[in-house]
């Protein structure tokens, strides 16, 4: 057997695989053998049918079978010992001017497209600055944690007259073009939450209503066509909702008011259980507190995000896009070309960034221990578990949930991957310069 390669390119080459008969005939002799002694044939016992009747049956089908066996063999050894480092897989080369006999006496000839992983440097010091944003929170951020607060410990009322942010509880009964009550149509009770209106005329249309209070209009305008909000409001399917097209006589049975809980020592005591919040100056300063630690994520998120971009931008990738989109019609033969064209640079620039991961990775000798994996998968389950339940699972038994999880093979992969993103993402952070900013968390948002 010969394999040669001819560089197209820095990222293109092609692999040519020359196979002779003495390459084959042994390993196509042996796989007849076995199957011979595998073979279930009407007149031969089990075990017994000659490799003669066998080779002449099955010989063809054997033959290119183990063609391709040597070739897939053939073609990973090559690559490893010439570490070759290649994106995708080799893709075959047809040429049709090729015809073979499959005798047992051909010499075979096939040509393989390989697209190759670019050469690079990495230069990330001190020189290179990102900022790190401190988020602050501004008044307006603030001032609406505390009235979601308020209102989670608040009480229901029942006022006479609805006001914005306040729940109908009414009656919705389908009208006919002519706005008569449409003779079997659909009808519900419900409950109406006004802050879910998204027309501002139909919401004002709904303020200063009493019990018993009646008005018409059009549902679908009302929820701005949203057919979940409109089949829960109905109790109909969402498929339903969609096709409505009439309006609705919505009629006050009740009108529920949340109530805001006072700013008082028994709300401080439910928030903050330990006594230490007294007054409402000291209550403010804790939520700002909170919120302010809870901000770290979107800061480190923000700065993750950065540090990709930046990296990209700063570390200059050519890829073999032909040879790579060819690679992935190939392998995904259900896409369209339009769909290939336009999420080809995503695909494109994660590549890059994975191969500049890996690169760190091998120059700075950047170890993804077995136990990194473990730890980030149990951190993961033992927030989830945590969702259901306050209580924690006893460390013995997550540890047990965590090893069966990574037995899954798409699980493991995936935690591995995000663990080197994470190392990676901590180098970069020891090597570049971090400006430290501090923003108010309303601008901050503007940023994303």
């Amino acid at each position: 057997m010969n394999i040669t390669q001819e560089k197209i390119n820095n990222l293109n080459s092609v692999l040519t695989v020359k196979i002779n008969p003495e390459d084959y005939r042994e390993r196509v002799e042996k796989a007849i053998k076995t199957q011979a002694k595998k073979a279930k044939l009407p007149g031969f016992r089990p075990g017994m049918v000659p490799s003669s009747h066998i080779k002449r049956m099955y010989g063809k089908s054997i033959l290119v079978d183990e063609i391709n066996n040597l070739l897939s063999d053939s073609l990973n050894n090559y690559i490893n010992e010439n570490k070759l480092e290649v994106l995708g897989q080799p893709l075959p080369k047809v040429d049709d001017s090729k015809e073979f006999n499959w005798d047992y006496n051909d010499e075979f000839e096939f040509n393989y497209e390989l697209g190759l992983a670019p050469e690079f440097e990495l230069n990330f010091s001190e020189a290179d600055k990102l900022p790190y944003y401190q988020i602050k929170i501004d008044a307006e951020t603030l001032e609406s944690r505390i009235k979601n607060l308020r209102k989670s410990y608040g009480k229901m009322t029942n006022p006479e007259v609805s006001a914005d942010d306040d729940v109908l509880y009414a009656e919705l009964i389908q009208l006919s073009p002519d706005g008569s009550v449409f003779e079997d149509g659909i009808s519900n009770v419900a409950s109406v939450r006004l802050d879910t209106v998204k027309d501002d005329s139909i919401r004002k249309s709904l303020i200063g209503l009493k019990i018993g209070d009646s008005v018409e209009f059009d549902l679908q305008k009302a929820f701005d066509n949203n057919a979940a909000a409109i089949a829960k409001v109905l109790g109909i399917s969402e498929e339903d909702a969609g096709d409505l097209q009439s309006g609705f006589r919505l009629t006050v049975k009740n009108i529920n008011r949340l109530e805001e809980s006072d700013l008082d020592q028994e709300f401080f005591d439910k928030i903050f259980p330990g006594g230490e919040v007294t007054t409402e100056e000291e209550f403010r300063a804790k939520i700002t507190e909170e919120l302010e630690g809870m901000m770290v994520q979107n800061s480190d998120q923000k700065l993750h995000n950065d540090v990709i971009k930046f990296g990209l931008d700063k570390v200059q990738l050519d890829l073999p896009d032909d040879f790579l989109k060819r690679w992935l019609k190939e392998t995904n033969q259900n896409i369209s070309d339009e769909e290939l064209e336009k999420g080809y640079n995503d695909f494109a620039q994660n590549l890059k960034w994975t191969l500049i991961e890996n690169k760190i990775i091998k120059e700075n000798q950047i170890e993804i221990k077995y136990e990194d994996v473990l730890a980030s998968a149990k951190q993961k389950l033992d927030a989830q578990f945590r969702m259901y339940s306050p209580q924690a699972l006893p460390e013995e038994q997550l540890t047990q949930y965590t090893v069966q999880f990574l037995q899954n093979k798409e699980n493991a992969n995936r935690t591995f991957e995000e663990v080197k993103g994470q190392k990676v993402f901590e180098y970069l952070k020891s090597v570049i310069t971090l400006e430290k900013k501090e923003i108010e968390y309303n601008k901050f948002i503007e940023l994303n």
